[in-house]
């Protein structure tokens, strides 16, 4: 038995898209990069969500914490002007971070300096590192 699979899949599509992605400009780098941009790391007490947003004011920033996820919205307003050139982004942003930990609730704390905003998200004892003592009979 022969199976042809030319009618579902063409290798030249691929390579059209793949054309298209690079070829017009500036869409392959809006793609690839999501805004603001995070980084996330943590100690043995605290995970920290550090995003950059310069130029935003913090009436304009949301920040919900659910269960499973912290939720980062806001909108950077565009400057007036006419532009040769944009690099740097502007409008509404929405940036969804999974936690994959409990965290304890009510000791979350939000800082903002210099345009980094920083959120400390306290963990909740139960996954927290403990040491057991061992009973020698």
């Amino acid at each position: 038995m022969v199976l042809d699979f030319n009618t579902l899949y063409s290798p030249f599509d691929r390579f059209d898209k793949l054309f298209e992605e690079f070829l017009s400009p500036g869409v392959a780098g809006r793609k690839s990069m999501a805004y603001p941009p995070l980084n996330l790391s943590q100690d043995d007490d605290t995970i920290y969500v550090r995003a950059e947003i310069p130029g935003v004011d913090m009436s304009g920033i949301e920040l919900t914490l659910t269960d499973k996820t912290l939720v980062l919205k806001g909108e950077r307003k565009a400057e007036e002007g006419k532009y040769y050139r944009q690099e740097r982004p502007a409008g509404v942003f929405h940036r969804v971070i999974n936690l994959n930990i409990p965290v304890q609730r009510d000791k979350v704390n939000a800082t903002m300096k210099d345009g980094l905003l920083t959120v400390a998200l306290p963990k909740a004892e139960e996954v927290k590192p403990r040491t057991i003592s061992i009973d020698v009979k």
